[in-house]
């Protein structure tokens, strides 16, 4: 009985640590994305001169970042792998906040890529706006899942 308690014991370590290393990941994508949001934010005037490169790189980061929360915390509850009914009830409340806002990026991103068509910029700053709201609850959402992955 020891033996299986002592197994049980490592196969919840080993799981808490998968968590915590998710969710750190996730911060960190988020930091980068929230960084280099404030950078293209920053390019105003929007006009010719703006710098193409950073935006087109702004897209690459925001899509890797909404693709991370979706495939790695959100696919992980859909699967079942989450057992935490907290965890699992959270997920269920704010996910369709959270896709709302991938929808947002993903326009964006569809948008403003300039890999395979040419920048319109006369929209940027509304659509800064749009994204950044969106940004801010999606934000708010993540935290409430993580404080359920984190709670005991």
């Amino acid at each position: 009985m020891g033996k299986q308690r002592k197994m049980s014991s490592e196969t919840s370590t080993e799981r808490r640590s998968g968590t915590q290393d998710m969710i750190n990941k996730l911060l960190a994508e988020r930091q980068e994305m929230l960084l280099m949001f404030e950078k293209v934010a920053g390019l105003q005037p929007y006009d010719k001169n703006v710098d193409g490169d950073a935006l087109q790189k702004f897209c690459g980061v925001l899509v890797d970042y909404s693709a991370f929360g979706h495939f790695e915390i959100y696919e992980r509850i859909n699967d079942g792998r989450e057992r935490r009914k907290r965890v699992v009830d959270m997920a269920r409340d704010v996910y369709p906040l959270i896709v709302e806002s991938s929808e947002v990026a993903v326009e964006f991103n569809d948008k403003y890529d300039s890999a395979d068509h040419a920048l319109d910029l006369n929209h940027l700053d509304r659509d800064l706006g749009k994204l950044g709201e969106e940004i801010a609850t999606r934000i708010e959402m993540e935290d409430r899942i993580i404080e359920a992955l984190v709670a005991n």
